[in-house]
Protein backbone atom coordinates (compact mmCIF):
# COMPACT_ATOMS: atom_id res chain seq x y z
CA UNK A 1 0.00 0.00 0.00
CA UNK A 2 1.40 3.50 -0.67
CA UNK A 3 0.41 6.30 1.50
CA UNK A 4 -0.07 9.35 -0.73
CA UNK A 5 -2.05 11.64 1.57
CA UNK A 6 -1.54 12.09 5.67
CA UNK A 7 -3.45 14.69 7.42
CA UNK A 8 -4.09 15.02 11.06
CA UNK A 9 -7.51 14.46 11.91
CA UNK A 10 -8.21 15.29 15.74
CA UNK A 11 -6.90 14.39 19.14
CA UNK A 12 -9.44 13.72 21.88
CA UNK A 13 -9.50 11.77 25.65
CA UNK A 14 -12.64 9.57 24.80
CA UNK A 15 -14.19 7.67 22.49
CA UNK A 16 -16.97 9.63 21.98
CA UNK A 17 -14.82 12.99 20.70
CA UNK A 18 -13.19 11.03 18.18
CA UNK A 19 -13.46 12.59 15.36
CA UNK A 20 -16.82 11.88 13.69
CA UNK A 21 -16.15 10.60 10.00
CA UNK A 22 -16.23 6.70 10.73
CA UNK A 23 -13.39 4.42 9.24
CA UNK A 24 -10.98 1.89 9.75
CA UNK A 25 -8.87 2.29 12.63
CA UNK A 26 -5.15 1.06 12.95
CA UNK A 27 -3.96 1.99 16.59
CA UNK A 28 0.02 2.06 17.89
CA UNK A 29 1.05 2.20 21.14
CA UNK A 30 4.26 1.15 23.11
CA UNK A 31 6.30 1.68 26.04
CA UNK A 32 8.03 5.44 26.75
CA UNK A 33 10.82 6.30 24.00
CA UNK A 34 10.08 3.09 21.88
CA UNK A 35 10.27 5.44 19.04
CA UNK A 36 6.21 5.50 18.03
CA UNK A 37 6.36 8.84 16.48
CA UNK A 38 9.46 8.61 14.32
CA UNK A 39 7.79 5.06 13.45
CA UNK A 40 4.29 7.17 12.49
CA UNK A 41 6.28 9.55 10.49
CA UNK A 42 8.26 6.76 9.00
CA UNK A 43 5.09 5.35 7.72
CA UNK A 44 3.48 8.11 6.14
CA UNK A 45 6.79 9.66 5.00
CA UNK A 46 5.83 13.09 6.72
CA UNK A 47 8.43 14.28 9.45
CA UNK A 48 6.36 16.26 10.80
CA UNK A 49 2.97 14.55 11.14
CA UNK A 50 3.65 13.16 14.96
CA UNK A 51 5.65 15.30 17.15
CA UNK A 52 8.44 13.98 18.70
CA UNK A 53 9.95 14.21 21.85
CA UNK A 54 12.27 12.43 24.24
CA UNK A 55 10.35 13.46 27.61
CA UNK A 56 8.60 10.42 28.23
CA UNK A 57 4.74 10.72 28.33
CA UNK A 58 4.63 13.20 25.68
CA UNK A 59 1.44 11.91 24.01
CA UNK A 60 -1.50 12.29 26.76
CA UNK A 61 -4.03 12.10 23.68
CA UNK A 62 -5.69 9.92 21.45
CA UNK A 63 -4.30 11.60 18.01
CA UNK A 64 -6.47 10.52 14.38
CA UNK A 65 -4.08 10.49 11.40
CA UNK A 66 -6.23 10.52 8.27
CA UNK A 67 -4.79 8.13 6.00
CA UNK A 68 -6.00 8.17 2.18
CA UNK A 69 -8.84 9.51 3.15
CA UNK A 70 -9.96 5.99 4.14
CA UNK A 71 -8.44 4.62 7.28
CA UNK A 72 -7.38 6.06 10.36
CA UNK A 73 -3.71 5.77 12.28
CA UNK A 74 -4.09 6.06 16.07
CA UNK A 75 -1.58 7.34 18.21
CA UNK A 76 -2.67 6.23 21.31
CA UNK A 77 -0.89 7.36 24.51
CA UNK A 78 1.91 4.97 25.67
CA UNK A 79 1.86 2.92 28.74
CA UNK A 80 4.09 1.99 31.90
CA UNK A 81 5.50 5.08 32.26
CA UNK A 82 7.63 4.97 36.12
CA UNK A 83 7.81 8.59 36.49
CA UNK A 84 4.55 9.78 36.32
CA UNK A 85 2.59 9.90 39.57
CA UNK A 86 -0.32 7.47 40.19
CA UNK A 87 -2.85 9.72 39.56
CA UNK A 88 -1.47 10.36 35.86
CA UNK A 89 -0.71 6.98 35.14
CA UNK A 90 -4.65 6.02 36.03
CA UNK A 91 -5.87 9.08 33.62
CA UNK A 92 -3.42 7.93 30.79
CA UNK A 93 -4.75 3.78 31.33
CA UNK A 94 -8.49 5.12 31.91
CA UNK A 95 -8.05 7.02 28.12
CA UNK A 96 -6.52 4.15 26.37
CA UNK A 97 -8.64 1.78 27.64
CA UNK A 98 -12.14 3.73 26.91
CA UNK A 99 -10.62 3.95 23.51
CA UNK A 100 -9.53 0.11 22.83
CA UNK A 101 -12.28 -1.32 24.45
CA UNK A 102 -15.38 1.46 22.81
CA UNK A 103 -14.16 2.49 19.23
CA UNK A 104 -16.30 0.13 17.45
CA UNK A 105 -14.00 1.07 14.38
CA UNK A 106 -10.62 -0.20 16.15
CA UNK A 107 -9.93 -3.10 13.56
CA UNK A 108 -6.19 -3.30 15.27
CA UNK A 109 -4.00 -2.58 17.74
CA UNK A 110 0.15 -2.59 16.89
CA UNK A 111 2.17 -2.92 19.62
CA UNK A 112 5.94 -1.70 19.77
CA UNK A 113 8.67 -3.14 21.50
CA UNK A 114 12.14 -1.89 21.73
CA UNK A 115 14.28 -4.38 19.64
CA UNK A 116 16.92 -3.87 21.86
CA UNK A 117 15.61 -5.20 25.08
CA UNK A 118 13.66 -8.15 26.54
CA UNK A 119 10.23 -8.01 26.75
CA UNK A 120 9.28 -6.20 29.71
CA UNK A 121 6.64 -7.23 32.13
CA UNK A 122 4.76 -4.17 31.51
CA UNK A 123 4.61 -5.12 27.65
CA UNK A 124 3.53 -8.55 28.26
CA UNK A 125 0.68 -7.70 30.53
CA UNK A 126 -0.53 -5.23 28.42
CA UNK A 127 -0.85 -7.60 25.47
CA UNK A 128 -2.28 -10.66 27.35
CA UNK A 129 -5.04 -7.86 28.77
CA UNK A 130 -5.83 -6.85 24.85
CA UNK A 131 -5.81 -11.34 24.65
CA UNK A 132 -8.41 -11.31 27.33
CA UNK A 133 -10.47 -9.01 25.43
CA UNK A 134 -10.22 -10.47 21.97
CA UNK A 135 -8.23 -7.28 20.68
CA UNK A 136 -6.72 -8.05 17.51
CA UNK A 137 -2.74 -7.38 17.59
CA UNK A 138 0.46 -7.54 15.92
CA UNK A 139 3.95 -6.47 17.12
CA UNK A 140 6.19 -4.15 15.67
CA UNK A 141 10.30 -4.48 16.99
CA UNK A 142 11.59 -0.75 16.77
CA UNK A 143 14.84 0.76 16.62
CA UNK A 144 16.44 -2.21 14.34
CA UNK A 145 19.17 0.26 13.27
CA UNK A 146 20.75 0.44 16.70
CA UNK A 147 22.51 -3.03 16.76
CA UNK A 148 23.93 -5.95 14.62
CA UNK A 149 22.28 -7.85 12.67
CA UNK A 150 23.20 -10.86 14.55
CA UNK A 151 22.53 -9.40 18.18
CA UNK A 152 19.14 -8.16 16.48
CA UNK A 153 18.24 -11.51 15.08
CA UNK A 154 18.90 -12.92 18.45
CA UNK A 155 16.84 -10.52 20.91
CA UNK A 156 13.49 -10.65 18.54
CA UNK A 157 13.89 -14.53 18.47
CA UNK A 158 14.26 -14.99 22.09
CA UNK A 159 11.23 -12.26 22.76
CA UNK A 160 9.05 -14.17 20.57
CA UNK A 161 10.61 -17.47 22.33
CA UNK A 162 9.04 -15.84 25.79
CA UNK A 163 5.86 -14.87 23.82
CA UNK A 164 4.77 -18.56 22.49
CA UNK A 165 5.50 -19.56 26.69
CA UNK A 166 2.06 -18.11 26.78
CA UNK A 167 0.16 -17.78 23.35
CA UNK A 168 -0.70 -20.35 21.04
CA UNK A 169 0.92 -18.67 18.31
CA UNK A 170 2.55 -15.45 17.57
CA UNK A 171 0.52 -12.23 16.46
CA UNK A 172 1.97 -10.98 13.10
CA UNK A 173 5.87 -9.65 13.71
CA UNK A 174 7.29 -6.86 12.17
CA UNK A 175 11.15 -5.37 12.34
CA UNK A 176 11.35 -2.09 12.04
CA UNK A 177 13.35 0.90 11.65
CA UNK A 178 12.36 4.62 11.30
CA UNK A 179 16.00 5.87 10.54
CA UNK A 180 16.34 3.43 7.69
CA UNK A 181 12.81 2.34 6.56
CA UNK A 182 12.80 -1.17 7.42
CA UNK A 183 9.83 -2.96 7.61
CA UNK A 184 7.83 0.38 6.05
CA UNK A 185 6.62 -1.89 3.10
CA UNK A 186 5.75 -4.89 5.30
CA UNK A 187 3.57 -2.73 7.65
CA UNK A 188 1.72 -0.95 5.19
CA UNK A 189 1.08 -3.84 2.42
CA UNK A 190 -0.11 -6.01 5.92
CA UNK A 191 -2.26 -3.06 6.95
CA UNK A 192 -3.87 -2.87 3.03
CA UNK A 193 -4.36 -6.45 2.42
CA UNK A 194 -6.65 -6.15 5.88
CA UNK A 195 -8.32 -3.21 4.73
CA UNK A 196 -9.11 -4.97 1.31
CA UNK A 197 -11.16 -7.51 3.75
CA UNK A 198 -13.28 -4.92 5.73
Amino acid sequence: MKITKAAFAGSSTRVGAKPARKLPEFAFIGRSNVGKSSLINMLTANSKLAKTSQTPGKTQLVNHFLINDNWYLVDLPGYGYAQLPDKERAKLRHIIWDYINNSQELVMVMVLIDSRHPLQEVDRRFMAELGEKGIPFGIIFTKSDKMGAEALQKQVLENQGHLLEEWEELPPCFISSSVKGTGREEILDYIGSILKTL
